[in-house]
């Protein structure tokens, strides 16, 4: 699978799972459900906020570990023929950038080094060079679920000829771009709240009513606000012997 996704498993005190997914990626979204997450509320979090916190070296360690321990990842660009494999691999480092996860304007961005071919009807087309990326959060209340969206800005080819560029740019861009997007972040069923209270004879319920984020001194903080609730033991579904 042409795919590139870290799945980072944190676990919470209420119980829930958040699966973060890094990946490499993307210039627009993909028609990615839901509306793009708000930062926090300048008044402070309400009640029943529960927040994750993670900095910008962490992502970077995931970045790392991937390049040193598995294999870079690639994507197919074209059909392959003999000496021309029309793939983008993404480097660790390359064309003066390295591939990296970088917190700045309050925006998440990164650079992506790469080397690739393509097998085009001129012949095989090789390059190196460069993609600048952004990354955003998306919030489908429905679903109650984050997706990501990589967003890439830019493509820079080192040193090819305009003609070789012109068909190389917009084919990294549209393979980053279409690959990945969009990538499911929270899910409501991963976070959920469904905690039996014997002493109480019943549940204690929360489901996601909104999601913030934002991103501050090297770290992305991302706020799950829930919406509490009681169930009595009458009111649960009896199981079926």
């Amino acid at each position: 699978m042409a795919k590139f996704i870290v799945g980072i498993l944190i676990g919470l005190p209420i119980g829930g799972v958040l699966t973060f997914y890094l990946f490499v990626g993307v210039p627009r979204a993909a028609d990615t459900p839901g509306s793009p997450v708000l930062p926090p509320d300048p008044n402070g979090p309400p009640a029943g906020t529960a927040a994750i916190v993670l900095r910008q070296e962490f992502f970077n360690e995931v970045v790392r570990t991937i390049f040193t321990e598995l294999s870079p990842p690639a994507f197919p660009l074209s059909q392959g023929i003999e000496g021309c494999d029309g793939r983008l691999t993404v480097l660790p480092e390359g064309s003066g950038v390295r591939s990296e996860i970088s917190f700045e304007n309050n925006r998440i961005s990164a650079p992506l080094a790469f080397s690739g071919s393509y097998a085009s009807p001129f012949g095989c087309l090789r390059f190196t060079g460069w993609a600048k990326a952004n990354f955003g959060l998306r919030y489908d209340a429905a679903s109650q679920t984050v997706f990501g969206q990589i967003n890439v800005e830019t493509v820079n080819l080192d040193g090819v000829n305009p003609l070789v560029g012109a068909i190389v740019t917009p084919v990294v861009q549209s393979t980053l771009n279409t690959r990945v997007n969009p990538i499911r972040i929270i899910e409501g069923r991963q976070l959920a709240v469904d905690l039996p209270v014997a002493a109480a004879n019943g549940n204690l319920q929360a489901a996601i009513q909104d999601v913030r984020a934002e991103v501050k001194d090297n770290a992305l903080r991302i706020e799950i606000i829930y919406d509490f609730a009681g169930a009595s033991a009458a009111q649960q579904p009896q199981q079926t012997p």
